[in-house]
């Protein structure tokens, strides 16, 4: 896929590391962990028909919840359609966004070995299908595949990667860094080139970003809104277009300096 490019007079003349050298051309080699990851299709079809077949499929509307934070680790969930949102709940109630999972994507799975009660919660986002396999015939399963076992620790890592940043971002970087390497990470995995913009094949809300980088839903729009202006990105029914690479390095250069407004635009 294609992706942010660095302009050659730039790249020669850049005397120190900026958010552009996160977020250019080599988006997808520096956000590994944010690849697309269907796991239902990286496993052998033979593998993928004994996990159909040894689990049940459900469905759930959407806004439904599939499980609870502090209930007990009973199954392990496989979703087959729709989108789904992993999130916890802050000590003051606020939604902690901390991934979304797609078609073919695991989810349920990180207490299942040491049989915690869950620590997260988990949305359908949509209307989804979703394979839900007990957690015992799940170990099971493992132990008699070790491929796809292997498959599930490089699942697991990738997401303990992804985290490991978010935290890094918002231990580090005012509000509009966290917004833009959002945005980057979302290309990463999302992207889609069109003709000479990028599609994220993601439809977010303003306040489901801000749910994802610890920020209000009214400094999102704000920080969003600058980029539009600044002809970075458009937004249409809630799909983020990316149309210049070198809006980074200017946001950069100048997300220390507050907005005409006056409003606090770039702290938390």
């Amino acid at each position: 896929m294609t992706t942010w490019a660095h302009k050659e007079d730039l790249s020669a003349s850049r005397q120190r590391p900026t958010i552009l050298d996160d977020i250019s051309v080599n988006t997808r080699d520096r956000f590994w962990f944010n690849r697309p990851f269907d796991f239902l299709s990286s496993i052998d079809p033979l593998d993928k028909q004994t996990l159909l077949d040894i689990g049940e499929k459900r469905t759930f509307k959407k806004d439904e919840i599939i499980f609870n934070a502090g209930s007990l680790v009973d199954n392990v969930f496989f979703l087959l359609d729709g989108r789904v949102k992993i999130f916890q709940l802050s000590p003051i109630g606020k939604e902690v966004i901390l991934w979304f999972c797609f078609s073919g994507d695991i989810f349920g799975l990180a207490e299942m070995l040491q049989s915690q009660r869950r620590e997260v919660y988990s949305q359908a986002c949509s209307d989804v299908d979703v394979l839900v396999i007990d957690k015992n015939r799940f170990k099971e399963f493992l132990l008699q595949h070790p491929a796809v076992a292997l498959k599930v620790v490089d699942w697991l890592s990738c997401r303990l990667r992804e985290l490991g940043d978010v935290l890094l971002n918002l231990a580090a970087d005012d509000v509009t860094s966290r917004v833009i390497k959002l945005i980057a990470r979302l290309s990463a995995r999302y992207g889609k080139q069109l003709e000479d913009v990028i599609h994220l094949d993601i439809p977010l809300t303003h306040q489901e970003m801000a749910d994802m980088i610890g920020a209000s839903r009214q400094t999102v729009t704000a920080v969003l809104g600058k980029l539009k202006r600044d002809g970075a990105l458009r937004i249409e029914n809630r799909a983020i277009y990316i149309q210049s690479p070198d809006w980074i390095e200017s946001i950069a250069q100048s997300s220390s300096r507050p907005p005409d407004s006056g409003e606090k635009f770039f702290t938390g």
